[in-house]
Formats: structure tokens, sequence, C-alpha cells
């Protein structure tokens, strides 16, 4: 089954996902409707329905980023990267907005938004593959202090240094490493042309490790391990729900360059990542006391969006690393 499915054509193999993903999805989202609609006569208590709410937002996450692959696969890498480019822009506002900054903080924002996002993804849709992941932990991170010392001001200068750091970090180093799986250069494996299939799969085990470690959770209904961080969160159900992730891989090995062992290996690489970096995420939202990135959409302009990439935010660098290390692989 899974030779037959690797000689199927890019094309067949895009069909075939586009009905077992959007009808997966779609499944999902009529079975928690229904559950729903049940749910109002049903007397449940108010934990449940925060419990539903919760996978609802879980489902819409899948969602977005489910229509995003898709669009960026029908308008091609360029528009792929400038997509992603948008999405990193929006998330540093979010992320920004709730880290209290000053006057001397300026120079460094413009530097961030307006030099540092568009040239990291300048330098992923022109394939200078060495020098993308090294310009923000090595220049940009030298260049940021520098500016804002420059402004005189040194109140809270490390705290405020550290802050835009990070979520220059998370929200641009990270994401662009999604559409920089494109670049990877597989030719050797007799698999060439089909690079948004690593950023599908890479999407697709990560929401999948995501869900299943909240259903898993729901199901279990153990007491949280990390209860000052998550209310949600248990060790137990975390790994059900990166081995979940991990065996949904082995079976979408097909549309990668790996062998079903390598797919499994390397998905449980992705799922522990952003799972892990999505608790990271959320210890940051109770240190500022907000439920959710977006709680000030008026404000920042994309309602949540942060919240929906956390975990790709994570798990896409270390994804990206472990493919390249492991298979030798350079750009295309």
């Amino acid at each position: 089954m899974n030779s037959w499915l690797r000689s199927l054509t890019p094309s067949q193999q895009v069909g075939a996902l586009f009905l077992i993903v959007f009808g997966l999805l779609f499944l999902a989202s009529a079975v928690t409707f229904l559950v729903q609609f049940r749910a109002a006569n049903a007397g449940r208590d108010a934990a449940w329905h925060d419990g539903l709410r919760d996978f609802r937002h879980l489902l819409g996450r899948s969602w977005l980023m489910t229509v995003i692959f898709w669009v960026g696969w029908v308008l091609g890498d360029t528009v792929a990267t400038v997509l992603f480019a948008f999405i990193a822009f929006f998330a540093l506002r979010e992320f920004v907005t709730l880290s209290p900054t000053r006057r001397g903080d300026h120079r460094s924002l413009v530097l961030a938004f307006f030099v540092v996002l568009p040239l990291q993804f300048w330098l992923v849709g022109t394939r200078h593959f060495d020098l993308f992941t090294v310009f923000i932990p090595v220049y940009v991170f030298f260049a940021l202090p520098l500016l804002a010392v420059l402004s005189g001001d040194s109140q809270r200068f490390f705290e405020r240094n550290a802050k835009l750091q990070w979520g220059i970090t998370v929200c641009v180093y990270g994401i662009s490493h999604v559409p920089a799986l494109m670049l990877l250069d597989f030719s050797a494996r007799n698999w060439t042309g089909k690079g948004a299939f690593l950023v599908f799969f890479l999407v697709f085990v990560v929401q999948t490790c995501m869900v299943l470690q909240h259903l898993a959770q729901r199901r279990l209904q153990r007491p949280p391990s990390l209860p000052e961080i998550s209310r949600s969160f248990h060790w137990s159900s975390w790994a059900l729900g990166i081995w979940g992730g991990a065996i949904a891989g082995g079976l979408f090995s097909f549309i990668t360059p790996f062998k079903p062992g390598q797919a499994v290996a390397l998905a449980l690489i992705a799922c522990a990542a952003g799972s892990l970096g999505h608790l990271v995420m959320k210890a940051l939202k109770r240190d500022r006391g907000v439920p959710t990135w977006g709680h000030r959409a008026s404000v920042t302009g994309a309602n949540g969006l942060l919240d929906r990439v956390d975990a790709l935010c994570f798990a896409a660098p270390i994804f990206f690393h472990a493919v390249r290390w492991y298979f030798g692989v350079s750009a295309a």
C-alpha cells in the first residue's frame, strides 16, 4: 500500500490528502456541533463546557492551519513564503502588544518588524540556506541591544531586550522554518517537487498530537501535572498525544521522502517539541495574566493568531534541523 501511494503523482496525492484531511475535519466539526447541541439540555457542569470550548478552539486551530497549507500549495512556494511572513508579522504584533515597551525600544521594534522579519523571509525565499539559520540568533541578537542602548534608557534594560529577542525567536525565526522546509533537496532520494508535502506533514502531525492530547486528558480526567501553568496538562495524556501524532506520521510517510520508521521518529520529535512549546507559551500567558494572546483583538488586529500557531513555532525549527542533520540534505 505504501509503495502504491508513493507511486501516485503529486496531483493525485494532493487530491487524496484533500479528501482525507478535510473529510476528517468536517466529521469532527459535525460531531462537535451535535455534542454541543445535546449538551445544552443535558445539564452538564461548567468544567465540561469549558473542556468542550477548548476543544472547539483546538479544532478551529486545525482548520486554520490546514487552510493555510492548501492556500500555500495552490499559489506556489513564493506566495506560501509571503503568507507565512504575514502570519509571523501578526504573531509578533500580538506578542509585543502584551509585553510593555518604552520609548527607548522604538528603534529595536522598527528593526524587528520592518527589517529583520522581511529579511528573514527573503533569505528563505531566495534559498540562502545557511544564512537564514544564523541571521537572527547571531546577527540580530547582537544588533537589538545595541540599538536599545543607544537610546540611553537603562530602565529594565535586560527584561525589555529579552522579551523582544524571545518574541522574534518564536514568531519570526520559528515560523520562517515552515516555508524553509521547501528548501530541502531530496533529489538523491528521487523525491523532488514535493516540498509542500513536508509542510503538510509537519502541520498534520503536530495538530494531531494537540487534538489527541486534549481528548486523552478529557477522557482520563487526571489532575493537572502543572496546575500553575495549565489546568489541562498531564504527562500521561501528553505521552498519548505525541505517540498518536507519531503514528499518524508513520501512516502518512507516503507523502514524504522518509521510510515509515523514519517518519514515526521525526513526527515524534516534532510533536514533542510542538506540545512542550505550547506549554511554554501558556506559561508566558500566565505571566502576562491573559487567557489568550488575542484578548486585545482591537489592538493586535489578529484575534488569537499566536494561540493557533505557537506549537508550530517550536516544532518547525526542531523538525527542520532534525531532517537536515539526519539526511544530510542542503538547499534545493
